[in-house]
């Protein structure tokens, strides 16, 4: 190419008829359309955080010798003006880098922190981003907690997905060290789906793995998901951690994964996320 040759980009006629250039993203109506879409998803979600319109949705780790539940997951869920939950995936991906972001991970973190000193006997995962270690609201309110109701933060457990971790590992590793001795538990969230080096893993206190869901599935008849699960399953063995399995959704896979090895399993198979907590809801008679 020449290189006073411009890049191609697309064009349309301007009221004059001349040809002009249009900025990149905005050449498409449907890339318009869901630009749109997306920024007035974003705005709902403000809205609702100034509200305090977030609750958690509650999800058993299952143990997989059969005996109970070993600690629950909150999920945040974000509900809009009428009370409908506002879909995470629709707006999820787009906060991870906003102060949005932040606000979420706080309303998850008051939310769960205040389940947990209502409830003695609960043990209970928040999820978080690493962004959040720098955010001083959300490390106030951890920091407030630790100190006013450690054994609240004892039953704590923080959950970081793999791809977060791994932006800011020095940090993460300082952080975990710090909140580890008051008592918190760390989970390494969707674990085998990012691109961790193995020279970071092994300084990183993780206590707990949990193994990506895109594993469990058909893992009782896929002889490459049987391979890497039963790598991950092993490698969570070596470096002293609690391994779970995550979204197992049929009896077959939950009887594989048992006898693999994993601890814990997490799914639809024993229990959708439910707003309801599941501890208040009276047993079968």
């Amino acid at each position: 190419m020449d290189g006073d040759t411009q890049p191609l980009r697309p064009q349309r006629r301007n009221r004059t008829g001349r040809l002009s250039q249009l900025d990149p993203g905005l050449g498409s109506p449907l890339e318009a359309a869901l630009a749109q879409r997306d920024g007035g998803t974003l705005s709902m979600v403000e809205r609702a955080l100034d509200r305090g319109d977030t609750k958690l949705a509650f999800q058993p780790a299952m143990r997989a010798d059969g005996t109970g539940v070993l600690f629950y997951e909150g999920l945040i869920r974000v509900l809009d003006d009428t009370g409908r939950i506002i879909p995470a995936r629709d707006f999820m991906s787009n906060v991870e880098e906003r102060d949005l972001g932040r606000r979420i991970d706080c309303a998850a973190l008051v939310t769960g922190l205040r389940t947990l000193k209502a409830n003695p006997g609960l043990r209970l995962a928040i999820n978080m981003s690493a962004r959040s270690i720098g955010y001083p609201k959300w490390m106030g309110i951890l920091r407030r907690f630790s100190r006013n109701h450690p054994d609240v933060v004892e039953r704590l457990i923080l959950e970081i997905t793999e791809s977060s971790a791994m932006q800011m590992p020095e940090i993460v590793t300082v952080f975990m060290e710090e909140l580890r001795a008051k008592g918190v538990t760390f989970a390494l969230d969707d674990f085998g789906a990012g691109s961790t080096a193995f020279r970071h893993l092994k300084h990183f206190c993780f206590d707990i793995l949990k193994i990506d869901g895109q594993f469990a599935r058909s893992v009782d008849d896929d002889p490459d998901n049987q391979v890497v699960t039963e790598a991950l399953i092993s490698l969570g063995r070596h470096f002293d951690m609690l391994v779970v399995a995550e979204s197992v959704e049929t009896e077959a896979e939950a009887k594989w994964l048992a006898q693999a090895g994993v601890d814990c399993m997490q799914g639809y198979f024993f229990a959708v996320p439910s707003l309801k907590p599941p501890w208040e809801t009276p047993a079968p008679s």
